[in-house]
């Protein structure tokens, strides 16, 4: 790492960048862009709708405007195009999912000296979600997801595809996806029964109610039946959560159910083999390791392994240009 890129200044700023997250999470929280909409409100009458203290959001708006998050006109406060497209909540393309699923992370992240002594989390994040957590993950699932899908979906070919099979899918949003862009395609997502009501309000919402299924399961505890036979295994960020022997014993259960020549598909953040970049998937294991047991990210290499071992051949990566290190190693069932 070069002088040029730390030094105290960047130091400093890296240290404090945490106080945009949460100026960001605040705004999200609070509902002040759904709340300002299309209008131009001042501080006392954002602070009257929302039962608030006229000083204190004064200076969160102000901030936010800083920011550029809002566009601050004489006294007024207002929502700039991007904010009303991705920050309000009537909007379908919203991201606010997401962010506040960020915000619930930041307990574990503040104790990350404590899990990188123990090598285990202080939190369990899965585990103590309440509903409001578990919603914002599960949507803040699709809002990722819906960002990236349709570029996911032109880079894999599916076309020689019937039936799919979404493990761990969650709303399903990738199943949806790849069955727009296929019209053959049948696909049927896996997950546990508490998502099933999202998922199934998101595969309604995009009217594939007919061509995208869902079927309660657990992928670490249930195991499939001998009818459980697909063209294709679509894995989307379940291995990371686990460890090295579960995330190979889950792409074992998942080769097992194709037929002969299908598809085993794994969508990841993917480090190099020295385990120190890209930078992104090297703090999404710092993440899993606040807030799972035994998750991190894995490698290419340790990916292919497991899928070798599995009986997968032909393994090759796809790229489809994520900023985030994130890719697709496909394998082939011999």
């Amino acid at each position: 790492m070069s002088e040029d890129q730390w030094n105290p200044g960047s130091l400093m700023e890296a240290s404090g960048a945490y106080w945009k997250s949460c100026t960001i999470h605040t705004g999200v929280k609070l509902g002040i862009f759904t709340l300002l909409g299309g209008e131009a409100l001042t501080a006392r009458e954002i602070a009257d709708r929302i039962h608030g203290n006229p000083r204190g959001l004064g200076i969160l708006l102000n901030a936010l405007s800083a920011m550029d998050l809002l566009a601050k006109n004489g006294e007024t406060f207002s929502n700039p195009p991007f904010a009303l497209k991705y920050l309000t909540r009537e909007s379908p393309d919203y991201i606010g999912h997401i962010l506040m699923h960020h915000h619930h992370l930041v307990s574990s992240w503040e104790r990350l000296d404590e899990a990188a002594l123990a090598g285990a989390p202080v939190r369990h994040e899965q585990k103590d979600r309440g509903k409001e957590e578990q919603e914002s993950f599960l949507l803040g699932m699709y809002n990722n997801a819906s960002l990236s899908a349709p570029d996911v979906a032109d880079a894999v070919d599916l076309s020689g595809c019937a039936t799919l099979l979404d493990l761990g899918g969650g709303p399903g949003t990738y199943a949806i996806q790849f069955c727009k862009k296929n019209p053959q395609l049948r696909a049927w997502v896996y997950d546990l029964a508490g998502t099933e009501p999202f998922a199934v309000s998101i595969i309604d919402k995009h009217l594939m109610g007919d061509r995208v299924g869902f079927v309660p399961f657990d992928f670490i505890s249930h195991s499939f039946s001998d009818a459980d036979r697909f063209d294709a295994a679509w894995l989307s960020h379940i291995l990371h959560g686990e460890s090295e022997a579960q995330a190979r014993s889950v792409i074992a259960k998942a080769s097992a159910t194709l037929h002969p020549g299908g598809k085993l598909l794994i969508h990841e953040f993917i480090l190099e083999d020295t385990k120190d970049s890209p930078l992104f998937p090297a703090l999404f294991s710092l993440n899993m390791l606040a807030v799972t047991d035994h998750g991190r990210a894995y490698s290419y290499s340790e990916l292919g392994t497991m899928m070798e071992q599995s009986g997968l051949t032909a393994i090759r990566r796809i790229d489809y240009g994520s900023p985030k290190g994130t890719a697709v190693i496909e394998g082939i069932k011999a």
